[in-house]
Order: C-alpha cells, then structure tokens, then sequence
C-alpha cells in the first residue's frame, strides 16, 4: 500500500460512519476500499457488505473482473473465494457475502431492498443520485458486530453534486440543514501518490489532459461549474424559506401561483431506475418579479403525483396547473382529471430543446428578477448543468424543467409591460 492508502485506512477504520475518498483516477481508492470492505466481511462471520454503481455492467468491467480479484491475490491469498455470476456475489469460507449491484434496474433494485448489509459501498459515486444514496443507507441496518459503514470513492464532480453538500459543506442537500461532521469523513487521493503503480506513459497522458479534465482526473479538485453554465450557484437570489405559517402571507402578495409538472414514466416511490416527476410552485408579483416558492418533486405513482399537485394548487390558491404533455400525451391530463375535473389546467409541448428553453428563464436570473424561497438544492443543482449547448446530468431535469415551464408561463408568455414615459435629462434635452 502506498503512503496515500495507508491513512485512507487509518480513516476507514475511524469512528466515522460516511467516508468519502475523492480523489483523480487511478490514484488507489478503489483497492483501499475493497480490502477494507473483505477484511470487515472476515472478521465477521455471517456479514454481508455491498459494492453498487449505477450500471452494473460498469461494475462488473471494473471492480468484479479487475479490482477484486487484485485485492484478494495481493492482501488473502490463502482466502478461498467464488463468485455466483447469478447472482453476483461472492461467498468467504466463514459465511459472509459481497454483493456486487447495480442501481439502474428495476428488478436488481428489489432485491437489494430485500436484504441488510453492515457495509454499502458507492462505487464512482459522481454518477449516483442522492436519492440512490439514500435508499442503499436503508439497508444499511445488518445487525452484528461491525459498526455499519458507508464507503464511498469518486472523481470529484462539480460543487453543485450532493457529495460536495455533504462531505465538503457539511449539510443535507435538500433542506441544508447542518449534518453531524464527527460522522462524515472524506480525504483526496491522487495519481500522483500512486505512481509506483503506474507507468509515465499514464502520467503523461493525464497532464495531457484540458485543463478541466486534468483539475479533475489528475489533480482531484471539484469543478465549480459546468463550461458556459446558464445558472451558478452564487447567482441565486435568496429568501427566507417559507413554512406552512407564512405560506399565505407570501400567496397573497403574488399576483398569480402556477404549479408545474413535468411526469416521468415512474411507477411509484421505490422505482429508482425513472427519473422524478418534477412538481415546481411558483409566483409573479405585482411588480413582475418571479418567485420559486416551493419544489415538491418525487418518485411518485400517477395517482400519488398526481393528488400532490392538485394539493399544492389548493394549498397555494393558484391560478392553475400547468403540465407538459409529451410524456404520455393525454395520459398526463386524463390523470389529474380523472381526481379533478374541474382543475385548472395549461398542457404545454416541447416544441425546442431543453436548453433552448432554459435561456430566457435563465436571462431573468440574471436580470435579477427572480428570488428564491429557501434553498432547493436539487433543484439548483440541476439548474447549474444546464448551458448553452445542453443539460449536461447524469439524470433527466426533471426538477428544473418543470421550473422553466412555471417561470416561462409566469414572466414570458406575459404580454409586454407598457414603455417607460418620457423624462427630459440632459442627456435627451437636445433631441
């Protein structure tokens, strides 16, 4: 093990439970964290510990047909193992598993619900999304005698991902609500303190590299933002948050509410593999200044999204729903009429592409026009991957989509506010 290695494991072994190695690629993270998860899985008979990525078939090329076998020749190599290509997964001598899974299918998801582990590990985390994370830390709940661990290893992404909120910033993504830092941990590894292991030739190639990909393949740094980003994180303007006491006081003094929907194919709140409904609410003054009001974006069941805008126009007294209708064409109405009738409703089609979209709502961002009601960082945080040349997530917008559709509907679909009258200056004077 490399000096980088040897205090990643002093780490792994603190009484941290979420620890974080970030760092540039092939800097030694993913060993480190595979031997620790085997020696946990040793010296508890009858454990089981989980290694996840987004798509198994990345999983399966990497860890399970490189990394591992590597740790157990090097660190066990009198420890008989044998991996089930049913069900991927790998049983020790004393009764304990490693299971190795994906999180972009149905059926593999249900069956990672079904089961506990004393240790989850993410695996390129960048590419996971938060609410991925959260349905693994769910099944971190095996009882035994290993305090339960969270591993996770990544190239750092952009400061706007979930892995810098809460590893760097300390807060919980959605609320922001401050998180216990004794129990979140997090270190950089880079290539270069694995050079032993690797040829020049890599390191070459690496410091070859753009300067954006170099900060963040070879130096390990976070990206402030995507190349031409249409929304930075520094740039939202800012309110108090609004709860269920103030809720009205903040209705009444918008001049019209929109609740925005943009659906998904998602079935209900246990299918991770579609992307969230995206449910947004927001408000235009008498001034014309936009408000972000509140994100009540899911994984929901039709009926289930459903009931929950129709909820959020009754809550806010707005004026109407308005919904994008290429998901699914009439379904996505059918479904609200079918619980309301009556409602309220604009369906609207994607005529241009999403960042074609995004730029005027975008230009009244900076104009300085809209102002949001607390922080909304998954909403945010999709917004800031958004630029010119295309939405550049790892997931579907789902979130700021249905905010472009709310704000464009508000501020931009408005006729044109009358000119400003004349004032004579010295300036104007002569003409």
């Amino acid at each position: 093990m490399t000096p980088d290695q040897r205090r990643a494991n002093r780490l792994l072994g603190s009484a941290a439970t979420h620890i974080l190695l970030r760092g540039g690629a092939r800097s030694g993270k993913t060993f480190v964290l595979v031997r620790a998860m085997v020696i946990r899985a040793l010296r508890a008979g009858g454990t089981r510990h989980g290694i996840f990525r987004h798509r198994l078939n990345a999983l399966r090329a990497t860890v399970v047909a490189d990394t591992f076998p590597a740790v157990m020749r090097a660190c066990f190599p009198t420890v008989p193992w044998a991996l089930s290509r049913t069900d991927w997964t790998v049983e020790l001598p004393n009764g304990s598993s490693i299971v190795f899974g994906g999180l972009d299918d149905d059926e593999r998801t249900e069956k990672i619900l079904g089961l506990e582990f004393a240790t989850v590990y993410l695996n390129e985390a960048s590419q996971i999304t938060y609410g991925a994370r959260n349905m693994l830390l769910t099944r971190l709940a095996q009882k035994s005698p290993l305090a339960l661990k969270e591993y996770v290893d990544a190239n750092p992404p952009t400061t706007s991902h979930w892995l810098y909120r809460v590893f760097e910033e300390g807060v919980e993504p959605t609320s922001g609500t401050p998180l216990d830092r004794a129990r979140h941990a997090t270190m950089q590894l880079n290539p270069a303190g694995n050079r032993a292991n690797l040829s020049a030739e890599y390191m070459a190639q690496l410091a070859a590299l753009p300067e954006r990909e170099r900060r963040r393949f070879m130096e390990g740094e976070y990206q402030h933002a995507v190349d031409g980003a249409l929304w930075r994180m520094e740039d939202f303007a800012r309110a108090a948050a609004i709860t269920p006491a103030t809720r009205g006081a903040i209705a009444a003094h918008m001049r019209r509410i929109v609740v925005a929907v943009d659906p998904s194919g998602c079935s209900g709140p246990e299918d991770m593999r579609s992307d969230e409904i995206g449910i947004v609410v927001c408000g235009v003054d008498a001034a014309g200044a936009g408000h972000v009001l509140a994100d009540l974006s899911r994984r929901d069941s039709p009926a289930g999204w459903a009931r929950a805008a129709l909820q959020a126009q009754a809550d806010w007294g707005a004026e109407r729903i308005v919904a994008e209708q290429n998901f699914g064409g009439a379904l996505v109405e059918a479904t609200l009429r079918g619980l309301n009738p009556n409602a309220a409703l604009t369906m609207v089609s994607a005529s241009r592409g999403k960042a074609a979209r995004a730029e005027p709502v975008a230009a009244l961002y900076e104009q300085g026009r809209v102002t949001h009601h607390g922080t909304f960082a998954a909403l945010e945080t999709q917004l800031c991957q958004f630029s010119a040349s295309g939405y550049h997530g790892a997931q579907s917008p789902d979130r700021a989509d249905a905010l472009v559709w709310a704000l464009s509907d508000l501020m931009l679909a408005a006729p044109p506010a009358a000119p400003a009258r004349w004032v004579p200056t010295r300036f104007n004077m002569g003409r």
